[in-house]
C-alpha cells in the first residue's frame, strides 16, 4: 500500500510541477552555410525536443543546397550557368521566396542592394573566386558594370526566373542567412514552441521570452577591425523580431593606409567610402533585416535613415567611424538600445 501511496504522491507532485509552468531551456548548435548556428528554445519541462536538431539540420541543408554559390549543384549555381535568354528556369519555393524579398529591397533602395553584383565582388577578390584582393583598373570595373542589374532577371509568380541578359549571375549571401533564420524559426513554431532564439552567423530571430520571462537580449559587435569577436558595442532587446548587422570591419584589405571593404556599391563598382562601419536592422523578418543592413551600409547615414524611418516596423542603428577612430551612433526614430 505504501508503494501505491508513493506513486500517487509522485504523480500528484509532477502534475503540480507542470501546472506551475516550470520551463527548461534547451540549446542546439552546429555548422551551416560556412558559419555556425545557435538556437535556444524555452519549453515545458516535459516537452520532448530530442529530434529537433535533426529537423533543423535537414532544413538548413535544403536551403544551402538551394542558395550556396560554393556548391556546383546548387540551384543558384545552376541558374548562374544557365545562359539562355528568355527561357524559363524553374526554382524551388526557397529560392523563389528569397528572390521576392531581394526584388523588394532592390527597388526600395534604388539599386543600392543588388544580388547580381557577384562579378565585381570577385574582381576585387572578395568573392569565392581565386582572385587575390586588389584594386582593379577603372577600365575593368567599367567593363563589368553593364553585367550588373537585378532588373535583368524576371521573377514569375509561377515559380520560375527568366534572364534578360545571358551573363547575369546571382549571389544571395547577404540575404540567404537571414532567410535560413526565418525558416528555422518557422520550423520551431511547427513543433509547438513559442519562445526561442535562432542565430546563424550573427543574424537573429527572437520569439517570445527567455526562461526568466524577460525579452531576449542580443549584442552588437564592436565595429573596429582590431576588436575581439566577442566584444560587445551595444545590446538590444528583441521580442518577435528579426535582427541583422552588416559591417566592413572584418573583411577588407588595406593599401597605402586606406581600407577597401568587401561591401561594394553596385551602382559604381567600388567599395563603400562613406564612413559607415556598421548597420544593425530590426525588422519583422530576418530575411528583410539581413538584406536591408547591407543596403543601408551603401546608402550612408542620411539616405539610410530616411529610408528606414519611412518603413513600418523597421528600425536601425548606423555607426560611423571618424578619421580619428571615434564612433558616432545614428538611430532611427524608434531604435532603443540597452546599456552594453
Amino acid at each position: 500500500m505504501g508503494k501505491y501511496l508513493q506513486t500517487a504522491f509522485l504523480i500528484f507532485s509532477l502534475s503540480l510541477f507542470a501546472g506551475c509552468g516550470f520551463k527548461k531551456e534547451v540549446s542546439l548548435s552546429g555548422k551551416t552555410m560556412g558559419t555556425t548556428y545557435h538556437i535556444k528554445v524555452v519549453t515545458g519541462f516535459f516537452k520532448n525536443t530530442k529530434g529537433l536538431k535533426d529537423k533543423v539540420e535537414m532544413r538548413l541543408e535544403q536551403i544551402n543546397k538551394s542558395m550556396s554559390t560554393y556548391r556546383k549543384d546548387s540551384e543558384i549555381s545552376l541558374f548562374n550557368a544557365f545562359d539562355r535568354i528568355g527561357e524559363k528556369f524553374y526554382i524551388s519555393d526557397d529560392f523563389f521566396n528569397v528572390m521576392k524579398v531581394a526584388k523588394d529591397i532592390y527597388k526600395l533602395t534604388g539599386g543600392a542592394w543588388d544580388g547580381t553584383i557577384k562579378p565585381i565582388v570577385n574582381l576585387w577578390g572578395f568573392g569565392n573566386s581565386k582572385n587575390k584582393k586588389r584594386i582593379p583598373e577603372k577600365s575593368e570595373i567599367k567593363a563589368l558594370l553593364p553585367e550588373i542589374g537585378f532588373n535583368y532577371i524576371e521573377i514569375s509568380s509561377n515559380r520560375y526566373l527568366v534572364k534578360r541578359k545571358a551573363s547575369i549571375s546571382l549571389d544571395l549571401a547577404s540575404i540567404a542567412k537571414g532567410y535560413a533564420v526565418d525558416q528555422i524559426a518557422a520550423l520551431i513554431r511547427t513543433n509547438g514552441i513559442k519562445n526561442f532564439l535562432v542565430e546563424i552567423g550573427g543574424e537573429v530571430f527572437a520569439a517570445g521570452l527567455r526562461n526568466d520571462g524577460k525579452k531576449w537580449r542580443v549584442g552588437i559587435n564592436s565595429p573596429k577591425k582590431d576588436a575581439p569577436f566577442d566584444k560587445i558595442y551595444k545590446v538590444i532587446s528583441l521580442y518577435d523580431k528579426g535582427f541583422a548587422t552588416s559591417g566592413d570591419y572584418r573583411i577588407f584589405f588595406e593599401f597605402k593606409g586606406k581600407r577597401f571593404s568587401h561591401i561594394i556599391d553596385p551602382r559604381n563598382g567600388h567599395p563603400i567610402d562613406n564612413g559607415v562601419v556598421s548597420v544593425s536592422i530590426v525588422a519583422d523578418t530576418c530575411t528583410f533585416a539581413d538584406g536591408l543592413a547591407t543596403a543601408v551600409m551603401i546608402l550612408g547615414v542620411e539616405k539610410g535613415l530616411k529610408l528606414v524611418n519611412s518603413l513600418d516596423h523597421t528600425e536601425c542603428l548606423i555607426v560611423v567611424q571618424k578619421d580619428d577612430g571615434t564612433l558616432i551612433d545614428h538611430y532611427s526614430k524608434g531604435f532603443s538600445p540597452n546599456p552594453g
